[in-house]
């Protein structure tokens, strides 16, 4: 399929053929997508956690009751569910381990340049903590990272239901996001939609182009 014929066809999935597995080799791609997407100075602000049994889906499933209920089939028939969660806070153990990282992969000429990103990535983190808004920031760039991965799904022919519906609270205590200085931004089913998807065989809606672009 071309771009446009992907997008096209890509929707928010309803319901899942539980029968089916993603293959090992798509979903590994799936997770690259995740780790290859970009984030304000490479600050990657991110964790993400991978259920692809009955157990570890249960456990997510439990932040989807109450008002959330109609969410907990998504989760429990879908072969993989990854919950999206950013960082609070970016400490600076946190962005030297991400310094050596680049060191590691060839990203500084020289030692002048290494320490001219660091400082200018440091200097950038600063700022926000200045206006006391990292976690918002953060969680900014983990919805870049559920871009990647929703677009990604579709080109490998995997369908996708990215959720804000379920109870952040009871997630936090269930995964101990607190603790780890990480809070839930998104939930993300992945899988192969059933029969019962109504979604699926509905034409896509969208504003008019004149309605969305201002070309200056």
């Amino acid at each position: 399929m071309t771009l446009l014929e992907t997008l096209t066809h890509r929707h928010t999935t309803k319901a899942y053929d539980k029968t089916r597995k993603i293959p090992a080799d798509i979903f590994a791609q799936l997770q690259e997508a995740l780790r290859y997407s970009p984030s304000s100075v490479n600050s990657q602000p991110w964790h993400f956690f991978v259920a692809d049994n009955d157990e570890g889906k249960a456990r997510i499933a439990k932040a989807t009751s109450g008002p959330f209920a109609f969410n907990a089939p998504r989760v429990m028939d879908a072969s993989h569910v990854i919950v999206l969660s950013s960082r609070t806070s970016l400490p600076p153990a946190y962005l030297q381990d991400i310094t050596e990282q680049e060191q590691k992969d060839g990203r500084f000429a020289d030692e002048a340049t290494k320490i001219s990103i660091t400082k200018g990535r440091n200097g950038f983190v600063g700022l926000h903590e200045q206006m006391g808004d990292v976690a918002t920031w953060a969680q900014k760039q983990t919805y870049i990272a559920q871009g990647f991965l929703l677009l990604s799904a579709a080109l490998l022919g995997v369908d996708a239901t990215p959720m804000e519906g379920f109870d952040a609270a009871i997630l936090d205590k269930e995964l101990g996001l607190k603790e780890k200085g990480l809070a839930p931004a998104v939930i993300v089913s992945l899988g192969y939609h059933s029969d019962a998807d109504f979604n699926a065989k509905l034409p896509k809606s969208r504003l008019p182009e004149k309605s969305l672009f201002t070309h200056l």
